[in-house]
């Protein structure tokens, strides 16, 4: 249902537009109609056919690209945008408006080099996206420069301030992260950010509330559905139903390393140790280098009965970090476990919730760390 103005403008200049369908004025104002009443596809006819008559001005081609990204014609809406910067109009909102139009069709990093000083210091929500964009490339020292200075002129924007709490729950930085997600209200990022705190701090219940919140506003966010089902493993909950949500989210994260790791304990938790090896060997095609999946690969190796294999992967781990959970936990089985499947199977099913060794990790703790570790 589209909403109706008070006079009916749009139908009254649709009948009229019906008897002299050429007319570039008429075009142009049942244009505007149509966009004040939300009819976006037939606004984007409607400029269609105003282009055939005449070369559209510059106000129509923004109304062309906004046409479109109201619906999510993402490479239409940059044509548009582009189009008018490479005519020498380039406000803030117009390099804003290609830049999200690029980022929503991921080539954000197209969008970067738009979002300059200017149209960041203008617009908060241009603000919110070079964050996120530099966080998604990785550069998270640029997205925490960028975060801290737009923070100090657009201080009591939600959105800039859940982009930064994400961005410092990935930094560690969970002082920062709970005030910027406090200051985001009930922005889904921000609930996330707080659930993914209540986790870290063992609190499985409190967590699994703030993640059912963000999934009700956003039902695909990848890092509420990872979320939510570690906080089900923490709280001793449905595996089943938490692999389904892990599996999920990381399908949605797609590279994120960490997702896929922690979809692999998760199933390994089921019990089913094949589908575990194929996430843990889905991280290994990603990044050869992710310590975590090799070390996982290993455990997955001496349960199989092949200790020599087991060695070298835990070896391959240990080397690329030290600090390596699933090298730690490869290394107590081979010491404890003797080479014998059953003691190796007991000692892990100790593990979630067990420390494995001097350090206090768990096997739980183990999996929020990755869940929220990117490379």
């Amino acid at each position: 249902m589209h909403p109706v103005s008070p006079d009916g403008r749009f139908a009254r200049l649709t009948s009229l537009l019906a008897h002299d369908p050429h007319n570039p004025h008429l075009l142009a104002d049942t244009v505007e109609a149509a966009q004040a009443e939300g009819r976006w596809e037939a606004a984007t006819s409607l400029l269609d056919r105003l282009a055939v008559v005449q070369p559209l001005a510059p106000a129509q081609i923004h109304a062309a690209g906004l046409a479109a990204l109201q619906q999510r014609d993402w490479s239409a809406a940059e044509g548009w945008f582009a189009r008018l910067i490479d005519d020498g109009i380039a406000p803030p909102p117009v390099r804003f408006n290609r830049a999200w139009a690029l980022a929503m069709a991921g080539r954000g990093n197209e969008g970067l080099d738009l979002l300059d000083p200017e149209t960041v210091a203008d617009l908060p929500q241009a603000a919110q996206l070079r964050v996120q964009l530099l966080h998604d490339a990785g550069e998270m020292d640029a997205a925490m420069a960028q975060a801290r200075e737009s923070l100090e002129r657009h201080g009591a924007h939600r959105g800039l301030n859940a982009a930064v709490a994400t961005l410092a729950t990935d930094m560690d930085d969970l002082s920062l992260a709970r005030r910027c997600a406090d200051a985001a209200g009930d922005h889904p990022d921000a609930l996330v950010t707080l659930g993914t705190i209540a986790l870290d701090q063992g609190d499985p219940t409190a967590a699994a509330t703030q993640f059912a919140d963000a999934l009700a506003r956003n039902p695909d966010a990848p890092r509420a559905l990872v979320g939510s089902g570690l906080a089900r493993i923490a709280a001793g909950g449905d595996a089943d139903a938490a692999a389904v949500e892990i599996d999920r989210g990381a399908t949605l994260f797609a590279t994120h390393l960490g997702s896929w790791i922690a979809a692999g304990w998760t199933h390994f938790l089921r019990g089913d140790h094949t589908t575990a090896r194929d996430r843990f060997d889905h991280v290994v095609e990603l990044d050869d280098n992710f310590a975590e999946a090799h070390g996982a690969l290993g455990v997955l190796d001496l349960l199989a009965g092949d200790a020599a294999a087991a060695r070298r992967r835990i070896a391959v781990a240990t080397r690329l970090d030290r600090d390596c959970f699933a090298a730690a936990l490869g290394q107590v089985l081979l010491a404890q476990g003797e080479g014998n499947a059953d003691r190796v199977q007991a000692i892990l099913a100790t593990a979630l919730h067990a420390p494995i060794d001097e350090t206090g990790r768990t096997l739980a703790q183990a999996m929020v760390q990755a869940g929220r570790q990117r490379d």
